[in-house]
């Protein structure tokens, strides 16, 4: 949103044009190629070209530029500790997580898809965004997953069974704002890496078509294969977590060109977290291999040919750590450019902003990342060494200066 844009949503007065400025970067990888000792030239919050210098341009000439980070599984309002009373925990769920917005950001991370979150705090969250009266990445939000009922388990807004209910909670979802559809097609969360499938082919199916019909795509998360091969076949947009696809499941996959989310180092995390979290020793052991299923999956979907893109599934205190995700997709087979395309351009074309996010090319929206040293070397530059974010045209992280 420009400031001229912002000024008219808030009721303010008229601002003046902003006028273009120059980002002067030891070289430029625009998501396609590297362009050395090049600038990038912003007008208001679109990028007005990539090339040569002209004097006057900021320096940032110790860093690369990267186009804006995209991770599409996290759920920005899921924080660690809200000790607010029960009956106002949804109220102040927004303002506790503008720590997690702060983290994503300095992660490099300006695009979030948000995959399920209580009272519909995500939307609330992505407006206030939007309206500039909170500062965080760009958000594409769900609502509510759809869950499948559990013995034990009380029903909630997003409990459905049966294609006639599941076709009334996607249009509930679509009714509250949210952008995308989310549905949970197995078990698997936290400790738990069970995976089994929750959802028939049918009741996949219904969900795609019914979010499909509301011009919305949908992603389906599955920890195991049944349930990875029933939302391949159901038509899902993308694929979240799945483990143990084999083969034929994998050519399907590429064949639909439906995106694999693999979310590997979000396991890691509550491995590494199990104390905090207040999990057994025993799920450390559990975690661990299914990271490690998670990531010769992934292998296996790289030598194929699948779309990938990149998503941490960051909750709680995971925030900042968005981007470790890319160590695993070149421990999975990527080079760091491979990698770093599945984050920027991978994301965007998800999202259906190919042309407005995921590279650096005049008319795209200024999103930029200053690393220092080479990610097309050594994908950790990306990963540890973010020193500047801008998004639309505002620098909202500065680690240059002393």
């Amino acid at each position: 949103m420009t400031p001229v844009m912002r000024s008219a949503a808030l009721g303010l007065a008229y601002l003046a044009p902003v006028m273009a400025e120059s980002y002067h970067f030891a070289a430029v990888w625009d998501g396609e190629k590297l362009r050395p000792d090049a600038c990038v030239t912003v007008q208001a919050d679109h990028i007005e070209a990539v090339g040569g210098c002209a004097p006057g341009a900021v320096n940032l000439s110790r860093y690369t530029a990267i186009p804006g980070i995209i991770d599409v599984h996290t759920h920005m309002t899921y924080v660690f500790e809200n000790k607010v009373s029960r009956a106002g925990r949804g109220a102040a769920v927004v303002f506790l997580a503008r720590e997690n917005c702060r983290k994503t950001l300095e992660s490099g991370v300006t695009t979030v898809r948000d995959l399920g979150a209580q009272n519909y705090s995500d939307i609330a969250m992505r407006d206030l965004i939007n309206l500039g009266q909170m500062k965080g990445p760009r958000m594409f939000v769900a609502g509510y997953g759809l869950i499948a009922p559990r013995p034990g388990r009380p029903t909630s807004p997003n409990t459905a069974k049966g294609v006639e209910e599941i076709t009334k909670v996607v249009r509930q979802q679509v009714e509250a704002g949210a952008d995308w559809i989310k549905m949970y097609g197995s078990t698997g969360s936290g400790q738990d890496v069970s995976g089994t499938e929750t959802y028939s082919f049918e009741e996949m199916k219904a969900a795609v078509e019914a979010a499909h019909a509301a011009e919305k795509r949908i992603a389906i998360h599955s920890y195991g294969p049944e349930g990875a091969r029933d939302a391949i076949r159901a038509g899902a947009d993308s694929l979240e977590h799945a483990t143990g696809m084999d083969d034929a499941t994998i050519a399907e996959m590429v064949q639909r060109k439906v995106v694999y989310v693999p979310t590997i180092d979000h396991n890691r995390y509550y491995a590494d977290n199990y104390v905090k979290l207040n999990y057994p020793l025993q799920a450390v052991d559990d975690l661990n291999a299914f990271v490690a299923r998670n990531l010769e999956t992934a292998r296996k979907a790289v030598r194929a040919g699948a779309r990938f893109a990149m998503g941490s599934d960051a909750v709680y205190t995971m925030f900042g750590e968005n981007t470790r995700e890319l160590g695993w997709f070149v421990k999975a087979g990527m080079t760091p450019e491979q990698a770093l395309r599945a984050a920027t351009a991978g994301g965007a074309e998800l999202l259906g902003m190919e042309n407005s996010l995921g590279a650096l090319r005049a008319g795209y929206l200024a999103d930029l990342v200053a690393v220092e040293g080479d990610p097309l070397a050594d994908i950790d530059v990306a990963i540890n060494k973010v020193r500047w974010v801008m998004k639309a045209g505002e620098v909202v992280v500065d680690r240059t200066r002393p």
